[in-house]
């Protein structure tokens, strides 16, 4: 072989296993994954590896699996300053009385920034590499995302009563589309639109928001169906079910991401099935605040994606989300009433190309194929408890969590090394999470 018949590339990661999403259900064993640039320039054996490219780098990870990088597509990354305030207590109970007063007193751009940083070192160090944010100054989000090179989909909030971020609904669409046109085409920031939640936004604010989004093709996420009362209240409020208002009024489509849906009957899956809508399973948040179940299966077999989120770091109370996955697994089974009701793959699926598909990102984010772009994650599974392996894809589902994840890389570059993040600086994090941590204390004892 000539030389002019090698290609170079800048990165060779020697894999014990890969798991490439695409195709479904596949696992390779004994290859090579090759990154030249912010792309995947090829997957193949290690044998073809060795006669068709020479890499300035050569990683290898002998007991790892790599697969793409985790794609959380719900959050509200600051509140991880907020994790354990108020534990135990019914979603309502634990909003009225703890969060939004706790968020009126401390929520500011600094509150924001390091409350941010604090969820991103998290989520990098337990295999997220896209993450999805709702929550107030989404500027600060956005910026803090972009500064450490993570990609993100920030929702600018919309409420009809006055937070932190804004008056009403009229300043927080306009603060919104100005976001939205900042952040427009940025490869690693999404700009979108967050209605918080039927009940929190009237009719105008939402045909509002579903204009905007017809305008600048920003996608909507929005909290629906999470409890059994928000069910109730409508149809006494307004003669029908929330998904059934969202729908008259435009907000459900394919580019619509639907945060919770644990209170769902026939008519609300047609509609998502008819509308193109997504769906977002948080499966540990709807545990921990007995929201209720969502039916995983059911989404699945009509046809619907379902993606996957941890929810904020207030009521879960982290953002690892293959922890998530387990608890998704294993809930979906006893949903169904179905042992093989989403399978190990499946559920990886829907937290790598589940994700990228409610992104409208499927042509580049969610699996390992070539020219796809390089977030890819590796998972040690070489821990003497998690002997023997007989299936990686079931390992990292039911038997590991996050903090097995050994290196990260996103857009080709290295965000993990040897379990160590190469682009937050962790000791004066927690300096600035600890002063947060005393000032909330204290308030919350005075």
């Amino acid at each position: 072989m000539t030389a002019d018949t090698i290609t170079a590339a800048d990165i060779r990661i020697n894999a014990r296993w890969v798991i490439p999403i695409a195709p479904a259900n596949e696992l390779l064993e004994h290859q090579a994954v090759l990154i030249q640039g912010e792309r995947i320039a090829a997957v193949v054996s290690r044998e073809e590896a060795d006669t068709r490219f020479r890499a300035k780098e050569t990683i290898d990870l002998p007991n790892h699996v790599v697969l793409p990088g985790l794609i959380n597509m719900h959050g509200h990354a600051a509140m991880s300053l907020f994790r354990g305030l108020a534990d135990d207590l019914p979603l309502m109970t634990w909003l009225n009385d703890h969060i939004w007063p706790a968020e009126g007193a401390f929520v500011s751009e600094t509150f924001i920034a390091d409350g941010t940083q604090l969820a991103m070192a998290e989520m990098l160090r337990t295999g997220t590499t896209t993450f999805s944010d709702m929550y107030f100054f989404p500027e600060i989000v956005a910026q803090m995302a972009r500064d450490a090179g993570m990609r993100a989909q920030v929702c600018f909030p919309l409420l009809d009563f006055p937070t932190p971020w804004g008056s009403g609904p009229e300043e927080y669409l306009s603060k919104g589309e100005s976001f939205i046109r900042q952040w427009h085409n940025d490869p690693f920031i999404m700009p979108a639109i967050g209605p918080h939640a039927p009940y929190t936004v009237s009719d105008a604010p939402l045909a509002k928001a579903v204009a905007l989004s017809q305008a600048t093709g920003a996608p909507i996420q929005i909290h629906l169906h999470e409890t059994a009362s928000e069910v109730t209240d409508s149809m006494e409020q307004t003669g029908i079910r929330p998904t059934q208002r969202m729908a008259e009024l435009g907000v459900l489509g394919p580019t619509t991401q639907c945060v919770h849906m644990t209170q769902i009957d026939d008519s609300d899956i047609q509609l998502l099935k008819t509308t193109g809508a997504q769906v977002i399973h948080c499966p540990e948040s709807n545990l921990k605040l007995a929201s209720g179940l969502s039916p995983v299966q059911k989404f699945r077999d009509a046809g619907i994606n379902v993606a996957i989120g941890t929810d904020g770091a207030a009521s879960n109370n982290d953002l690892d989300l293959f922890g998530e996955l387990n608890t998704a697994a294993m809930l979906a089974k006893v949903v169904a009433g179905d042992a093989s009701a989403l399978s190990a793959h499946e559920a990886l699926a829907m937290a790598t190309l589940g994700g990228a598909q409610a992104l409208g990102r499927a042509h580049e984010l969610g699996s390992l194929e070539a020219g796809k772009l390089a977030d890819l994650i590796a998972v040690d599974l070489g821990d003497p408890f998690l002997q023997p392996v007989y299936d990686p894809a079931s390992h990292l589902v039911y038997s590991n969590h996050g903090r097995q994840v050994s290196h990260s890389w996103i857009n080709g570059v290295p965000q993990v090394q040897e379990g160590r993040l190469t682009r937050i600086d962790v000791p004066d994090l927690m300096l600035r999470v600890r002063s947060w941590a005393d000032r909330i204390r204290e308030q919350q004892t005075s």
